[in-house]
């Protein structure tokens, strides 16, 4: 399995890992939108099959954090020493932090929930209208959730290098984070529509916004990594951080939420296990 999708891959994409890395945003924004758009069809998803949905998602997050990027960094890119990769995390997990200061992630501006130190959003934004600063603080705080998913797969392919016997760690991460995507695109759509978007078709441009941010993200890590070799492990950390951080702060807690507990953590369970094979499979 592992050699016909790399070369698959490499026969459609090449050898570039920059090259790569756009390809690698260009699906998981697709599968983006592709969840982001579910919600045409599905018009009135439960709370509760949102919750198995997004604890789908976190799994996979979850897993595809350790061993696609801490585990290789501190093993194969820094000569089994720890200290870069997990200086790297404590660096994406901070700099999240900061951010959610003054763009408080989406599930905690829509349920009222923020932090004590959070910014106002008029105040932010500089927007006197509360509601309209609310709706635009929304897509900024998308705009910052998908943001280690992109570098991740930048990250991934860069790391790689174009080499094809490595191409299938960066693989496993990009369909892992893109079948993540899919639920994820789809709470989207519902919590834009929550947040005052009150035309479907203004969620699924919510969702392709999310999606967007992505792909140049994904050509940005492969650049950096693939440019300044050394970065690599603290790369793939910043990365792995900033997801667990997403997954700690925002994810679980949401899914915790409306009492689906044991749904949320069965999803969470059954996306860990994809991912896992994922990596076996094609790692």
């Amino acid at each position: 399995m592992q050699s016909g999708l790399v070369d698959v891959f490499v026969s459609l994409v090449g050898t570039d890992p920059l090259v790569q890395g756009l390809a690698g945003g260009l699906v998981i924004a697709s599968l983006n939108l592709l969840g982001a758009s579910l919600v045409l069809v599905w018009r009135d998803p439960s709370e509760r099959a949102l919750d198995a949905a997004l604890g789908f998602a976190a799994g996979v997050m979850l897993a595809a954090a350790f061993t696609s990027l801490i585990l290789p960094g501190i093993e194969e890119y820094s000569g089994g020493n720890p200290v870069p990769t997990l200086l790297g995390v404590a660096l994406g997990a901070l700099f999240l932090d900061q951010a959610d200061r003054f763009l408080p992630h989406a599930h905690y501006l829509l349920s009222g929930r923020k932090r004590p130190d959070a910014a106002n959003p008029s105040e932010t934004l500089a927007v006197d209208d509360e509601r309209l600063a609310g709706v635009v603080l929304f897509i900024l705080a998308i705009t910052l959730h998908n943001m280690p998913e992109g570098l991740a797969v930048g990250v991934g392919f860069g790391a790689a290098a174009g080499d094809p016997a490595r191409l299938g760690g960066a693989l496993s991460l990009m369909l892992a984070i893109g079948i993540q995507n899919i639920p994820e695109g789809l709470a989207v759509s519902v919590a834009a529509i929550n947040a005052g978007l009150d035309r479907r078709l203004y969620a699924v441009v919510a969702g392709v916004r999310a999606g967007v941010v992505e792909i140049p993200l994904a050509i940005l890590g492969a650049v950096a990594v693939t440019l300044v070799e050394p970065l690599l492990p603290y790369a793939m950390g910043f990365a792995a951080g900033a997801m667990l951080f997403v997954i700690s702060d925002e994810i679980v807690p949401e899914t915790h939420r409306h009492g689906h507990e044991r749904v949320a953590t069965l999803g969470l369970m059954l996306g860990a296990i994809v991912m896992l094979y994922l990596d076996i499979s094609l790692g």
